[in-house]
């Protein structure tokens, strides 16, 4: 598939990146010749478990909307070098605070400020980062696609109430993302993943697998490879979905 810009290899942005599904989509696109350029509180690995380096990597808090801003005009310094386009940005960063004890944290029980903090990061990152690079993200006719959750559509026995209801913003924001987007060439899609096998289960998932037509976790490639569909051509008419990678659980 030939690049649609002057530079030689397509350009993926990532957030949350350094683990579960992040982990696999670098793997996935990185495989295919891609570059991913991911977004992490924390700074570049010693012990990177890819190919890559610090200048594929940006330290970037989610939760602060200045770092935010700052992260951004990085990139787009960062992009010039290579003819300023952005092929793909995946907002698949995603936070869902638990009460002292580990257990999910109520509508009642949450307190404001984890409100504030999941929303910026969960719902505000996404838009502020496809705003920001939507000149790059135009120049190559890119695809936007943010991780959403089946917690956004029921309530879940472990996601928090702020985790949910950011979730099913997002995928408000998709669609409306899709319509102001699409003009411009750049396609906006969502995945909304169920129960996927990462370590940040929690203990008793083993009752929701009986629930699930196919008896079985999901795996992160197989949500990577969901995400690569919607970044290429293979999904050139695709735009506005949510693609549910839940082994049937949602019906």
């Amino acid at each position: 598939m030939s690049p649609s810009s002057n530079t030689s290899r397509r350009i993926m942005l990532l957030t949350g990146a350094s683990r579960g599904i992040g982990h696999a989509t670098v793997k996935r696109f990185s495989a295919a010749g891609w570059r991913v350029i991911t977004c992490s509180r924390h700074g570049f690995p010693e012990n990177c478990p890819w190919e890559m380096g610090p200048e594929d990597h940006l330290q970037v808090d989610l939760a602060n909307a200045q770092d935010t801003l700052r992260a951004i005009a990085e990139v787009k310094e960062r992009l010039a070098a290579e003819g300023g386009c952005l092929h793909a940005l995946v907002n698949n960063a995603g936070i869902s605070p638990k009460s002292p004890s580990g257990s999910r944290l109520d509508a009642i029980q949450t307190s404001y400020e984890d409100w504030l903090r999941v929303f910026q990061v969960n719902f505000f990152a996404s838009i502020m980062l496809a705003r920001g690079l939507q000149d790059e993200l135009t120049r190559a006719k890119g695809s936007v696609v943010n991780v959403t959750s089946i917690a956004g559509s029921r309530v879940h026995p472990f996601a928090g109430a702020a985790y949910a209801t950011s979730k099913a913003a997002l995928a408000a924001l998709t669609r409306e993302m899709a319509a102001d987007f699409g003009p411009l060439g750049v396609r906006v899609n969502a995945i909304s993943p169920g129960e996927i096998d990462t370590s940040i289960l929690s203990p008793g998932t083993e009752k929701i697998v009986e629930q699930i037509p196919m008896r079985r976790l999901g795996t992160p490639d197989e949500v990577a490879k969901a995400i690569y569909f919607l970044c290429t051509d293979a999904s050139s008419y695709v735009n506005g979905a949510e693609l549910h990678i839940n082994g049937g659980q949602h019906v």
